[in-house]
């Protein structure tokens, strides 16, 4: 898939002001110090379409951006480790809950984990939950670029077998990336592309 356009359009917290266009959505979501902006921003090839910060937990809200005037990127706020109080962090988990429960729009999430370390319960809970309720996602192996391939082999596959392990028949489908060097990029627009074609030629008859 090429990029011909990416834009923002808004931010909210209210699933209900989210926009009203019939566009297939595709949310993106990870702890707070994942690197989801520098991923985003990388898919997108735009330097600062999402917002990066040293600071983790910057993302505060539900932020749209439409892709080629025919799909939406969401850009959701992190979990786990934002530098927040305890009172906003419900109120995150509130709408972000709301936004995956009631956004029809949705059709795959991306769940984001750090390639370089075990699986924290909080991502694999967050997993099990969007199992539980039929969300359609995939995961996200982030910073691909600060092993070697064979210690990423080595951890894709301990992390996708303890998954099965515990709570799944088979693992979810996955990517390999790294915002730095540009892996995965094509992989997962790839997907994207066919997911999105699917969507179109079944809501066309």
């Amino acid at each position: 898939m090429k990029i011909k356009s990416a834009n923002f359009v808004m931010s909210n917290s209210d699933v209900a002001k989210c926009p009203s266009e019939p566009l297939p959505e595709y949310a993106f979501i990870g702890r707070s110090n994942v690197g989801k902006s520098s991923l985003i921003n990388m898919l997108m090839d735009r330097k600062h379409l999402a917002k990066t910060s040293g600071r983790p937990g910057k993302t505060q809200l539900i932020n749209h951006f439409k892709v080629n005037d025919n799909w939406f990127l969401v850009d959701l706020p992190g979990y786990g480790y934002a530098r927040v109080s305890k009172k906003d962090k419900n109120t995150f988990q509130k709408y972000i809950t709301n936004y995956f429960q009631q956004r029809e729009q949705l059709l795959c999430s991306f769940v984001l984990v750090d390639i370089r370390h075990d699986p924290q319960k909080v991502d694999t809970d967050f997993m099990q939950w969007m199992g539980e309720n039929g969300i359609p996602f995939c995961i996200i192996f982030t910073k691909a670029d600060k092993l070697k391939p064979k210690a990423i082999e080595r951890q894709v596959d301990a992390y996708l077998q303890k998954l099965i392990e515990s709570q799944w028949e088979e693992a979810p489908q996955h990517f390999i990336t790294s915002s730095s060097k540009a892996i995965g990029r094509e992989e997962v627009l790839h997907f994207i592309k066919s997911v999105n074609e699917d969507f179109f030629k079944m809501n066309a008859l």
